[in-house]
């Protein structure tokens, strides 16, 4: 027994040894290394997961009240520093208005829908007690656009973060600064409170490669995309569960009935908001004729200017180009006036007009490029139709079957509800613009990722969550008598077996 013993004592002394000196066993059992202290900021995408998932590890051993503490930070710097956020996401991006990048920030940072979310479901009856609560995914792989870079991703961090999950964005290339700067503030600010960083992982130099390794990534365990018809077909095609907000050629109608100067303050500062850059914006309008002339005249008087028909086909020649080949040739906004002022477009043709100016507008038929495309610039078409059946019609052709968002100016209720069953798009405006869908001068919460390809509509933390139901048989019901289960025989399932039949 005694050498037993010996022998025992001597075999842990050389594990315990070899542990020392580096050996073999050093290398099984080394700790995994930390990222503390990188605030989110990443090359590789391997590193940024890694971190993320570790920050996930971390955030999952914490409170709820610790989430709302991590979301107060992002917050807190959202307002208080919107001004030089927004500022030097316009001096990096060059595209919107700086008014409007302030703005976003600000708005999102207040309004944004947080743990208040957060809620569970309770089933109570005769045979116990279901639960269903709402848990994380993990780490969620995001891509963001250059129209929105840094707001889209304060958003998505504070309901993801809610929801109790991290993430990895790949920014688009033209926002990577400031992506970046952002990302690495709000981490800061967390990890010197809660002692947690990582949560928010941006790479620095974001390509489609590194988009790709995102979407295949084995510890992402989510995607949600913000960007056009490429990069959401991609993430549709990863595999993973995808929330994707994709393209939107948002539609108005107006009609006889509409408060015709109300419709045109509302479609200018739909229209006119970052230039035109948001998803939900108004792209084009088809006003029934009895009141076309006179919703024109609106339009001037509101302050929208006014392109004649030599000067919009002028405009669509320089502003619309084409590109693919073939089959896959397809008209585009030209880069130059993408997200530029209204004075700007102008001087494209040869008109100088007031910096104060922000939209344009003018009559064109539905064969001008502007009506298909999502322009994202500040130049509305108008279309005449013969009365509203055909607005309607023409409006659900030319959203494309997005089922984003379709907005009508009218005070006729059956022709609000006729547009809204035809359109049957995620977002749907009546006589407002079309922020108010995101409780901007109407009611509701807000977010800049709004998943119409895949359903999700206006995402909240709930969003990036899944269900999970904990139920407690024939207890905890202290309402009434009780009912004892049936056996399981009565329900095709064996008791000694222990299998359904």
């Amino acid at each position: 027994m005694q050498a037993t013993e010996d022998l025992i004592r001597n075999v842990v002394a050389e594990v315990i040894k070899n542990l020392g000196a580096g050996g073999l066993g050093a290398k099984a059992y080394a700790a995994p290394k930390s990222f503390a202290g990188r605030y989110g900021v990443f090359t590789c995408v391997d590193e940024a997961v890694a971190a993320a998932t570790e920050a996930f590890e971390r955030l999952s051993e914490r409170t709820i009240e610790d989430r709302k503490r991590i979301i107060d930070h992002i917050r807190r710097i959202s307002i208080d520093q919107c001004v030089e956020l927004g500022t030097a996401e316009m001096n990096e991006t060059k595209v919107g208005r700086l008014k409007h990048k302030i703005e976003k920030l600000e708005t999102l940072g207040r309004r944004t829908p947080g743990v208040e979310f957060m809620r569970s479901e309770v089933f109570s009856g005769d045979h116990g007690l279901a639960v269903i609560e709402h848990a994380p995914f993990g780490v969620i792989g995001c891509i963001t656009p250059i129209t929105h870079s840094l707001p889209t991703i304060t958003g998505n961090a504070v309901s993801m973060i809610a929801g109790g999950n991290t993430l990895v964005v790949n920014p688009h290339p033209g926002g990577k600064k400031i992506a970046a700067e952002g990302v690495r503030r709000f981490n800061e600010a967390i990890y010197k409170d809660l002692g947690i960083d990582n949560l928010i992982c941006v790479i620095t130099e974001p390509t489609l490669d590194t988009a790709n390794n995102i979407f295949k990534h084995r510890g992402v365990k989510m995607i949600c995309v913000t960007g056009g018809p490429a990069v959401a077909r991609a993430a549709l095609n990863s595999g993973k569960r995808a929330v994707v907000a994709g393209p939107g050629n948002p539609p108005v109608v107006v009609d006889e009935t509409a408060d015709l100067d109300r419709a045109a303050r509302c479609i200018i500062t739909g229209a006119a908001y970052d230039n035109n850059l948001l998803c939900i914006a108004e792209k084009e309008v088809f006003v029934v004729e009895s009141v076309f002339d006179k919703m024109m005249d609106a339009m001037d008087r509101a302050g929208a200017l006014r392109l004649n028909a030599r000067e919009v086909d002028a405009f669509t020649k320089v502003a619309i180009t084409s590109v693919g080949e073939g089959e896959h040739k397809h008209d585009v906004p030209a880069k130059e006036f993408l997200g530029q002022d209204a004075a700007v477009l102008a001087r494209g043709i040869g008109k100088n007009i007031s910096p104060d100016v922000e939209l344009l507008f003018g009559e064109t038929d539905e064969t001008n490029p502007f009506v298909p495309v999502e322009q994202m610039m500040p130049f509305v078409p108008f279309v005449r139709c013969r009365n509203v059946d055909e607005a309607i019609a023409k409006a659900k052709f030319f959203e494309h079957g997005f089922r984003h968002t379709a907005i009508i100016h009218s005070n006729d209720v059956r022709n609000m509800t006729k547009m809204g069953r035809e359109m049957d798009t995620t977002l749907f405006v009546k006589n407002g613009p079309c922020m108010a869908s995101l409780g901007l001068g109407g009611e509701g919460y807000l977010s800049f990722s709004i998943a119409t390809p895949t359903g999700e509509g206006v995402t909240t933390p709930l969003t990036f969550t899944r269900e999970r139901r904990c139920s407690l048989i024939d207890d905890l019901r202290i309402l009434g008598k009780a009912t004892p289960t049936p056996p399981l025989e009565k329900h095709g399932v064996s008791e000694t077996k222990g299998h359904t039949r």
